[in-house]
């Protein structure tokens, strides 16, 4: 059946070309069958595939979006295509190819900083692949990013959240100038009489409606504050969350249990009022009185630095500070969590920070510098 298919996904069929079989001399060396079976086993090599089997309840329009956007993103290393799909009666089974990968809470506490580039440049590649389409993967995470630390490199996979960029999208301030945004804010009734000391019993205004889908302690601020006009940017953010469970040892980093929770964890690091900003940007008011939440928040070296207990670990007690690979991360990091996606780095700009990108040598230099 293999051969049937298209298998341009098949990277360990390309890196392990057919070779020319012993010379006969050799085979006549051959000491017992066992050394025949091995060689034939090589030149068989079992074909293994995941098998996923779609939810029943799920819609017929939210499974045919799934397969179309797998079917989009054939040619792709770094992302899961589709080989196949079949129907039995009221059961959808998707044929997908299966990638070795190794769990990540076995290995992202001792990753190097040079190890996270690696994770990271494969992973923004497959961002940058999925973006290029126009599609929203909406579900990035550790478990969707199937990574091989051995071979260093990494598939994403599970695209049963994604859609298509613009699709239901309705207009959000977020897509507006600044100066229409600061006058409608201006203009607004919860700016001009203040906070409220609580909410209406028969609230009349409409409600908002907006798409939340994602995993709890992934979801950018746009996702939780309810945007109409959510775009890429939003893997972004997940992608960001990433790396900073990595640096700071800690996953999950972020343990929310509802959508509340989840503004608190990121209004704690950020602040009140870079809160409040975003919020106006998306046309939404942010008020808290939770006294642990500042108005300024607190710098991601020093969450990286308290997370890893290194805060006062150093000579005397001192501070044991981030050196200047850590540093070149962190500040990787601050472009994946800008709160205003229209500010936030893209996947193909991410592969040209200094963080990620990869110095190309002429052969002129390489000579120099042997």
């Amino acid at each position: 059946m293999y051969e049937v298919y298209d298998n341009d996904w098949d990277i360990e069929e390309k890196e392990n070309k057919w070779t020319s079989p012993p010379l006969k001399k050799r085979r006549m060396e051959m000491q017992t069958l066992a050394d025949m079976n091995e060689y034939a086993q090589q030149r068989r090599r079992p074909k293994y595939v995941a098998i996923k089997k779609i939810y029943v309840t799920s819609s017929p329009s939210r499974i045919l979006n799934e397969l179309d956007l797998l079917n989009d993103l054939r040619g792709f290393d770094s992302v899961c295509p589709l080989i196949t799909a079949f129907r039995h009666t009221d059961q959808v089974v998707a044929v997908l190819p299966y990638f070795k990968h190794t769990d990540f809470r076995e290995y992202f506490r001792n990753m190097t900083v040079d190890d996270m580039r690696i994770y990271f440049r494969s992973l923004f590649r497959a961002l940058a692949a999925v973006h290029s389409k126009g599609i929203i993967h909406r579900d990035i995470k550790p478990t969707n990013f199937l990574y091989e630390p051995d071979k260093k490199r990494g598939v994403l996979v599970d695209f049963g959240l994604a859609e298509r960029q613009g699709v239901d999208a309705k207009p959000c301030m977020c897509a507006e100038s600044a100066d229409q945004r600061r006058r409608r804010v201006t203009n607004s009734v919860s700016v001009t009489m203040g906070p409220s000391n609580g909410y209406p019993k028969n609230d009349s205004r409409p409600s908002r409606r907006a798409n939340r889908a994602g995993t709890r302690g992934f979801r950018a601020p746009e996702v939780l504050l309810k945007c109409t006009d959510q775009t890429t940017k939003l893997d972004i953010w997940s992608a960001g969350v990433i790396l900073l469970t990595i640096l700071s040892k800690r996953f999950p980093f972020f343990n929310s249990a509802d959508d509340v929770e989840a503004m608190i964890e990121i209004a704690t690091i950020f602040g009140i009022k870079r809160m409040k900003a975003t919020g106006y940007l998306h046309g939404v008011m942010f008020e808290t009185n939770i006294p642990t939440i500042g108005m300024a928040g607190f710098t991601l070296e020093k969450i990286i630095l308290w997370s890893t207990c290194r805060n006062d670990s150093g000579k005397d007690g001192k501070e044991d500070p981030l050196t200047a690979e850590e540093k070149s991360a962190v500040r990787f990091l601050e472009r994946c969590f800008e709160l205003d996606p229209n500010k936030r780095i893209s996947a193909e700009e991410a592969l040209e920070h200094e963080f990620l990108r990869e110095d190309v040598y002429s052969d002129d230099e390489e000579m120099h510098m042997l």
